[in-house]
């Protein structure tokens, strides 16, 4: 099994959080520090690279959920990227594509953000 590991960058105010390895129930917490940390911090315009992202399990998935509300409600997103066609067809089956913004790169996520200003 994979170790997991969260990186924090920032670009033009957006913060991406890289994701490696295995999100599950045992690195779900992680996950968790990091967002409660950026919206302490008020930074609610988020894209999550999921290049490195090897697996997901529902526990992962979770974190997502739990953020998603606090996060639109004061006016930001959590938008993902580059995620690979098996970690892609996880999200898909529980819906999330009609949840969360999805793109094939990190790029493209932060134009988004910055479209909307």
């Amino acid at each position: 099994m994979s170790n997991f590991k969260v990186g924090i960058r920032e670009n033009q105010n957006i913060h991406i959080v890289d994701l490696k390895g295995y999100l599950d129930a045992h690195t779900a917490p992680e996950l968790e520090v990091v967002f409660q940390s950026l919206l302490e911090k008020k930074n609610y315009n988020i894209v999550v690279n999921c290049s490195d992202l090897n697996y997901i399990s529902s526990a992962g998935l979770g974190v997502f959920m739990a953020y998603i509300e606090d996060v639109r409600k004061n006016r930001g997103d959590i938008k993902l990227s580059n995620m690979s066609p098996k970690v892609y067809n996880v999200f898909d089956l529980l819906g999330f594509p009609l949840l969360y913004d999805i793109t094939s790169d990190e790029a493209d996520a932060i134009k988004k953000f910055c479209d909307k200003k």
